[in-house]
């Protein structure tokens, strides 16, 4: 089964359910220097795993972010670590611009930017896949941690979209994520990106409510 198949048939069980967390002592935030370079490292290390797969010296990473190696090995003290985090990085950026296109944006074009940098997501993962598989025990635990971020993002745009009336109330969230990494599981050929995005098109036209 490939990563993709696994990620779709997760959105396909996945249920949003509320939950309680204990509240926990808020950690020190890191040095704005130590930041930096775990940043610089972070998007090194994508494109280095996406050319490459795993296959990846982290000597090179090191030196590509302008780090040493020790400097690297302190924040990702092992390649599982850094590919780990590279991906979790992604994850949540694709969340957090939930709450970006929803303050700048009106509610269907907030839509449509969010799937829109959904399918650069998963052009990513895609990249990334058989690096991923390296990981001890697949990746099967880090797309299900990620579900409930990615989930819950789309299901408040596509609510605030049902709310203004710029979508159909029968929308399900869940349908549009499905119909997008389906065409990433289909596509045999290069500028697969460039179909999903005219779908994404074809799907916000598709969820209008029928003129009166």
């Amino acid at each position: 089964m490939s990563p993709f198949t696994e990620y779709a048939e997760t959105l396909s069980d996945y249920k949003l359910s509320p939950m309680t967390q204990k509240r926990e002592k808020t950690p020190r935030p890191p040095r704005a220097d130590a930041q930096r370079n775990r940043e610089r490292i972070l998007e090194v290390a994508k494109n280095a795993f996406t050319r490459s797969g795993a296959d990846v010296s982290l000597d090179d990473v090191a030196r590509q972010s302008g780090v040493g190696p020790g400097t690297l090995y302190r924040h990702f003290p092992t390649r599982d670590a850094l590919l780990e985090a590279v991906y979790r990085t992604e994850v949540e950026r694709l969340a957090g611009a939930e709450k970006e296109f929803a303050r700048t944006l009106p509610p269907v074009e907030a839509l449509q930017a969010w799937m829109m940098l959904f399918v650069d997501y998963i052009a990513t993962k895609q990249l990334i896949a058989a690096a991923l598989n390296t990981l001890v025990g697949g990746p099967s635990k880090l797309f299900e941690a990620s579900g409930s971020q990615i989930i819950g993002a789309i299901h408040s745009l596509v609510q605030r979209a049902i709310d203004s009336g710029d979508i159909r109330p029968d929308i399900d969230p869940l349908d549009l994520l499905r119909a997008l990494v389906g065409v990433s599981n289909v596509a045999s050929v290069p500028d697969w990106p460039a179909s999903a995005r005219r779908l994404v098109q074809i799907l916000i036209a598709g969820s209008r409510p029928a003129a009166s």
